[in-house]
């Protein structure tokens, strides 16, 4: 076992046993909930954190279709539930939703093993093809161009073109090859497993549609109404996320890029299968939770002998194709996100200042405040799985000790694995400090997190500096940088669904709610265009100059975290104000302060009552 792995096994030693013996206390039906829930994060979390690796060295995509790609892909992750939670409650029910959109998941996770033939680079000079040559993964990764019977170490000549190492005098090519003089272009053997990666992702999008939006409030309603063990059931319900997404940066991560994609892509199909083994399995124990509103309706026959509930699945899978076109399509995804944010917005404007009295127009501004620093946040936050990752694997030294190194996919544990840990810390000093009514009010929670995220990339320019004779920074510089994202989201996390149901008028709770899915998906598709930003050159797969991508690494970084820290002093600057905007509906009972659970990703909310049928995402 290695030492990533041994460290996995001592925090989880470290912060489950207590997790599982309250899990006793509560009803049955929540520790199905906690499993099916914590399988389908790992098999998420597996899966993203391979995929920019599949598509830049398997399918060669170039770093800024890759990361595109990779945005439009987050983005409709995060819109999809909005429809699968009004489907839900309207006529599925919550418990009929999840089981097909993990059904859709299984299918998509499996669909993705199926990987086919690597692309192949290919350099064209003088008219004659030459052949990029791939052995070993990961970090033991090695490129080299076959010419005639050898195979040859190349890098960057001076004016951006290709030098090739240790090149006879005979070769059919000069060892320097001017940039402009050649091509570059990809040769794929089996050109229908692209199409089949993008049928997987758009059978995984439809999936978390129907699932993520519906999991959760079943949680909330295997509880009465003022029990007190709801709370803390949300926090437990939480704790099973995050340890299966980081479990699933540790094992995914490493099978993924040690022994192929298939068996990376194939570990989290298995996961999302035992995720939905556990819940139809548990179904006796939710005690008929989450049924459809109107079960007679549903099984009446609508069009010949489809009923209705049948004629949702199979619109659902209808709709995979039209997912299909748009994953591919970044800029659709775009103006998708656009024409939805100009309706939303516009309806809200219109309402606040024609519906609205003085009091819930400053309430209702204050949110929108607080989804647009939540779009910064996360846009910032949500590099993790792009241009993080892909630091990590071309300019981190991923070495830790004992002659052991940790693949560029498992430094995606950090973050789960650091909420685990702190998540209960933050929580203590919340309610310490409700106690003694000296709660930060929101607007100071999304600054500090704000000023958090920027620093965590400051963290990294700072290392750059520390960077190795073959342009990689020491693995600790990362881990900070996590460390410092992951408490950022500690403080602004747990804020932000409670205030949208705090500050929101009643008639427009719905749109509020809308909005700040919408701003999230938003927040997917920015950090796909803000990653594009660290685009390197690459042959094969491989960045062909490791020190000017760490030089436009840092660049880019620093860029970012003065966005962050910019936008966390504008906040905190700015917070007396936007705290009066509030008018009490922001502050908590000193004797019940809002106890926080540990968040990731789509589970950013507050463990309150009041969000649990309002929110369509975690």
């Amino acid at each position: 076992m290695n030492l990533v792995m041994i460290a996995g096994v001592v925090i989880t030693l470290l912060t489950a046993p207590l997790v599982l013996i309250q899990l006793r206390n509560h009803p049955r039906g929540l520790f199905i909930l906690f499993f099916a829930e914590m399988w389908e994060r790992f098999s998420y979390y597996g899966m993203r954190g391979l995929l920019i690796f599949y598509l830049t060295q398997h399918f060669l995509f170039d770093d800024k279709t890759a990361q595109g790609q990779y945005g439009a892909y987050t983005s409709l992750v995060y819109l999809l539930p909005l429809i699968g939670g009004l489907l839900a409650d309207r006529f599925l029910g919550s418990r009929k939703a999840i089981a097909f959109g993990a059904l859709l998941l299984v299918a998509g996770h499996f669909t993705m093993a199926f990987e086919g033939k690597p692309v192949v680079q290919v350099l064209t000079y003088n008219q004659a093809s030459y052949d990029f040559q791939v052995i070993g993964r990961a970090d033991a990764r090695q490129v080299k161009l076959k010419v005639g019977d050898g195979a040859y170490d190349y890098g960057p000549s001076a004016d951006g073109g290709l030098v090739v190492k240790g090149l006879p005098a005979n070769a059919p090519l000069p060892a320097v090859l001017p940039k402009g003089s050649y091509q570059l272009t990809t040769r794929a053997e089996t050109p229908v497993f692209k199409s089949i990666m993008f049928m997987a992702l758009s059978l995984i999008i439809m999936g978390v549609g129907f699932l993520k939006a519906n999991i959760s409030s079943i949680v909330g309603q295997l509880y009465p109404e003022r029990d007190p063990r709801r709370d803390p059931g949300f926090t437990l319900y939480y704790y099973g996320i995050n340890l299966g997404s980081f479990w699933a940066g540790i094992l995914c991560g490493w099978l993924g890029q040690s022994f192929g994609w298939s068996w990376g892509f194939g570990a989290a199909g298995v996961g999302m299968l035992l995720g939905y083994v556990v819940f139809m399995l548990g179904k006796p124990l939710l005690e008929g939770k989450g049924e459809p509103p109107n079960p007679v309706a549903l099984a009446k026959p609508i069009v010949g002998p489809l009923n209705g509930e049948w004629l949702i699945y199979l619109l659902g899978l209808a709709g995979v194709p039209i997912v299909w076109l748009l994953v591919q399509h970044n800029s659709i995804v775009g103006y998708l996100l656009g024409a939805g944010s100009v309706l939303v917005l516009g309806y809200l404007i219109y309402f606040m200042v024609t519906q609205c009295t003085k009091v819930e127009r400053e309430r209702m501004t204050l949110a929108l405040v607080l989804i647009a620093g939540a779009v910064v946040f996360w846009t910032l936050f949500e590099q993790a799985g792009s241009s993080l990752n892909q630091f990590a694997e071309r300019n981190t030294d991923l070495s830790i000790g004992l002659g052991q190194q940790m693949t560029a996919a498992q430094t995606q544990s950090f973050n789960p694995g650091f909420i685990l840990l702190f998540a209960p810390v933050f929580s203590a000093i919340w309610a310490y400090l409700g106690r003694r009514k000296w709660d930060p009010n929101p607007a100071v929670k999304f600054g500090l997190g704000l000023l958090q995220v920027g620093a965590g990339f400051f963290v990294l320019v700072w290392g750059a500096q520390f960077a190795d004779a073959s342009f990689k920074v020491p693995v600790v510089f990362l881990a900070l940088a996590y460390l410092l994202h992951s408490t950022g989201e500690l403080c602004l996390s747990p804020v932000g669904l409670s205030q949208m149901t705090k500050l929101a008028t009643p008639a427009v709770i719905s749109t509020i709610m809308a909005t700040w899915f919408l701003a999230s998906s938003w927040a997917q598709w920015l950090g796909g265009k803000v990653a594009q930003l660290t685009a390197s050159e690459t042959v094969a797969g491989q960045v062909l100059d490791p020190g000017k991508a760490l030089v436009t690494y840092a660049h880019v970084f620093r860029m970012v975290g003065l966005w962050g820290i910019g936008a966390g002093v504008l906040m905190l600057i700015a917070s007396p104000i936007l705290k009066t905007w509030a008018h009490g509906a922001s502050d908590t009972d000193p004797q019940q302060p809002e106890p926080t659970a540990p968040t990731l990703d789509g589970e950013r909310q507050a463990v309150n009552p009041r969000a649990i049928r309002a929110d369509r995402r975690a």
